[in-house]
């Protein structure tokens, strides 16, 4: 929202130039921040509302974990600890007898010992989305049945859909990326012009820019209340808008091919067999890559009928020792190979910090770790993006990382509500051309930047505006506004003999 003057200051350095007017003794600072100023008035009254909604979904789905367990409770824990668990292949001939219907996809092995095990089915009328089924692992037993979007249950894929695209398909991720796309821009412009105004108040020093003016009366106060909160929330709110464009539809694919340019994907383990391995190893198979990579959402392959399907169930618990006996603690995910010719891969799950994110690949037949990556070997960029994702869905740091997101979420619609606080207060009342209205900055203000910031800068911009499309286009359409907005106020002031922005 505009952090702007409620009334015009008289010229010097640094100083705003009046609205309407083309600037000019200010020179290239004062040009620079008024240009910072009017970006800062357009974008946020324009993208406020997105920004709005994505803090009310993004804080019903931060607390998702919670949710679950008050939901789905009967699904995911057990009633009681009975001695140790039966068998996993046990488990897993439950879930399969349960739901005939369904071909093993993978198993989920709880380190809570209060959990189920989770057998998650393919079932071919589901399409993308599979069936969980819940298991007690103490006593075997079938507790229930979800449909499942890689492991989340229906409620909480029901609030991803809802923060990421309002459940409109892809035209409504436009909006969620809109709103990631303007937030950095909105959180440094801000920044910069309170801190800007800051250095002429140094009487009140550090205070004057971490807390609130209450003393302060109309637009004055609610400046200050919007201001120093955004100073708050900045390092938060550029956090989420960078690791909630990494997986957005057109800037995450930029950052995906930025990714595959410096060799930075998080690389998978090998799963084929050797040419002569156990019983179910047969020659061929190729090199095995992306036979089932850690923090992918590949299924492996499905056994093709019951007797294959029982093969799995029967190697499980091989797989799973070997797993265990390579270091793999806390819970993991199993996934069967697609073929004879491919071993299982066993991925650590543990995505609260620090982190357990290793994988292994093993010969069911043997036992014989045939491969091992750990997280620690992924490239930077690789690992930077899942730690971000994952403490972007508040699960990184558990309940603490769910309560900033909170504050954060919280303090966007504090931020949002005293930014239009401060527009409605400084609308003109005498000024017809924008009756009901607040007057936006003064425009031409790009004119008073020295040449080499507009050498430097407008190639930045372009280039700002490839990496990040919804961006660009959204700011190629702030421009045609604005050139709008400015032939009216003209039109305005010849007929009513003012200059243009004159209240």
């Amino acid at each position: 929202m505009s952090i702007t003057s409620d009334v015009p200051k008289a010229a010097g350095p640094g100083a705003e130039p009046e609205p309407g007017s083309r600037p000019g003794t200010a020179g290239a600072r004062s040009g620079g921040l008024a240009l910072l100023r009017r970006l800062h008035f357009y974008a946020g009254v324009l993208v406020a509302p997105f920004l709005a909604l994505l803090a009310l979904t993004g804080l019903a789905y931060a607390f998702a974990p919670q949710l679950e367990q008050a939901v789905y409770g009967d699904e995911l824990t057990v009633d009681r600890i009975t001695g140790g668990p039966v068998p996993l292949g046990e488990q897993i001939d439950a879930a399969l007898a349960a739901h005939p219907e369904g071909t093993l996809s993978s198993v989920v092995v709880p380190a809570d010992p209060e959990a189920t095990t989770r057998v998650v089915l393919s079932v071919p009328e589901l399409g993308d989305q599979q069936r969980t089924v819940y298991v007690d692992p103490y006593t075997g037993a079938v507790r229930g049945a979800l449909e499942t979007n890689f492991g989340s249950p229906p409620l909480t894929t029901w609030l991803s859909e809802l923060h990421g695209s309002l459940h409109l398909g892809d035209l409504g991720r436009l909006y969620s990326e809109l709103a990631a796309s303007w937030l950095w821009v909105l959180a440094l412009a801000g920044l910069v012009l309170w801190l800007r105004r800051a250095r002429g108040q140094r009487a009140r020093g550090a205070r004057g820019v971490l807390l609130p003016q209450l003393s302060a009366r109309g637009v004055r106060r609610s400046r200050t209340l919007h201001a120093s909160a955004g100073v708050w929330l900045a390092l938060g709110l550029l956090v989420l808008s960078a690791t909630g464009l990494t997986w957005s539809n057109y800037a995450g694919g930029r950052f995906d091919a930025l990714q595959g340019s410096f060799n930075s994907h998080a690389p998978e383990v090998a799963t084929a067999l050797p040419a002569a391995s156990g019983e179910e190893g047969t020659a061929g198979g190729g090199d095995g890559a992306g036979d089932g990579g850690a923090g992918h959402h590949h299924e492996g392959g499905q056994p093709e009928d019951g007797t294959a399907a029982a093969t799995a169930a029967g190697q499980a618990d091989r797989v799973l020792a070997a797993a265990r006996g390579a270091g793999l603690d806390g819970p993991v995910k199993l996934t069967p190979p697609p073929d004879h010719a491919h071993g299982w891969t066993v991925a650590q799950d543990d995505k609260v910090w620090p982190v357990r994110l290793d994988t292994v690949a093993v010969d069911p037949g043997t036992g014989e770790v045939l491969d091992r990556l750990a997280f620690a070997d992924h490239p930077l960029l690789a690992k930077l993006s899942t730690l971000g994702i994952q403490a972007h869905m508040g699960r990184l740091f558990g309940l603490a990382n769910q309560l900033v997101l909170a504050a954060i979420a919280l303090g966007v619609l504090w931020l949002v509500g005293y930014g239009y606080r401060m527009w409605w207060q400084r609308r003109p009342l005498r000024d017809a051309a924008w009756p009901a209205l607040g007057r936006p900055p003064a425009r031409g203000t790009w004119r008073g930047l020295a040449r080499p910031v507009l050498l430097l800068g407008i190639p930045a911009v372009v280039f700002i505006g490839w990496a990040l499309p919804v961006l660009g286009v959204s700011l190629l359409a702030f421009l045609a506004v604005d050139a709008v907005t400015g032939t009216v106020r003209s039109r305005q002031s010849r007929r009513t003999g003012r200059p243009a922005g004159v209240s």
